[in-house]
């Protein structure tokens, strides 16, 4: 485990998958992050690469051939190695290797690094293209948030609050956690999304079209927050075991497939690509008040 450390919060990171495991408010000694229950949902914060969501078959179709692909891909279960480490910043390391390029035939270096800023936590995610030829991928969080934040506090006394007034509408997902083509409007209370233990009983929210590149985690119950920064990604999803005590909030680079047929890699919505001897960056923060 890395601990980064500062006066205003703790930070541990495993290296598997080089996930967060806890973020602790040292004011209060709240943990915000889901404590992994097996039970319920046995992961805190995985981070998604080089898929987010379902593909097709559990397939990638790369240059005329298939891949085997799991949901959110191969990342969240690979073992990172710490290339950097210092009290308030760490950086984590996964290179390609013969067990990568089973699931995804790129030469390439996937970099996950976290920084303490006060109250802040910086994620930032770098794709290096070691490979000769254009890299296509997608990458996104999915950190689970412990909600209530105290004893004696309900799940309900909670809500979700947007940066901008919002006519939300959620992309619907079947069975198979593949995209229908069709639509649904969530109901708010102006730029607030009330957390209730229903909300995702028919699987994610999926925003497409938001204004906002904030959200926070809000009571009106006293003052402290969650608030998460996403302002290079333009799909939202946001997700519980629908009766469990969190709420993941998780800022997209690719989503899911569409049911149909399933299509080539730089064909894929909202794909990314880097190329050849290249760096791609996106980032996005975490701040406790």
């Amino acid at each position: 485990m890395t601990t980064l450390e500062n006066n205003h919060l703790r930070v541990t990171i495993r290296p598997e998958g080089a996930e967060l495991t806890s973020i602790i408010h040292k004011a209060s000694g709240i943990e915000h992050l889901w404590q992994a229950d097996p039970a319920v949902w046995g992961w805190h914060a995985p981070n998604l690469f080089p898929v987010v969501g379902g593909c097709l078959n559990n397939q990638v179709l790369i240059d005329g051939k298939t891949y085997p692909m799991e949901r959110h891909g191969f990342t969240r279960t690979s073992l990172f190695e710490t290339t950097e480490s210092t009290t308030t910043h760490a950086v984590f390391s996964l290179r390609s290797s013969e067990k990568t390029r089973v699931h995804f035939p790129y030469q390439f270096k996937f970099q996950i690094s976290y920084e303490l800023d006060e109250a802040r936590l910086l994620v930032t995610y770098n794709v290096v293209n070691q490979d000769e030829k254009t890299v296509f991928f997608s990458v996104g969080a999915h950190p689970a948030f412990a909600v209530p934040f105290n004893a004696g506090e309900a799940y309900e006394d909670y809500y979700l609050e947007f940066e901008q007034d919002e006519a939300l509408e959620t992309h619907l997902l079947s069975a198979a956690g593949y995209f229908t083509g069709e639509t649904r409007p969530v109901p708010t209370k102006g730029r607030h999304l009330g957390l209730t233990k229903h909300l995702f009983d028919k699987d994610a929210l999926v925003f497409k079209n938001l204004a906002s590149r904030r959200v926070a985690i809000c009571t009106d119950r006293h003052n402290h927050a969650v608030i998460l920064d996403y302002p290079s990604f333009p799909y939202l999803g946001l997700w519980a075991k629908p009766g469990a005590p969190f709420v993941c909030i998780e800022p997209w680079l690719g989503c899911a497939d569409s049911e149909g047929q399933p299509k080539p890699i730089q064909e894929k919505e909202l794909i990314q690509s880097v190329e050849a001897g290249r760096v791609f960056e996106t980032s996005f923060s975490i701040t406790i008040i």
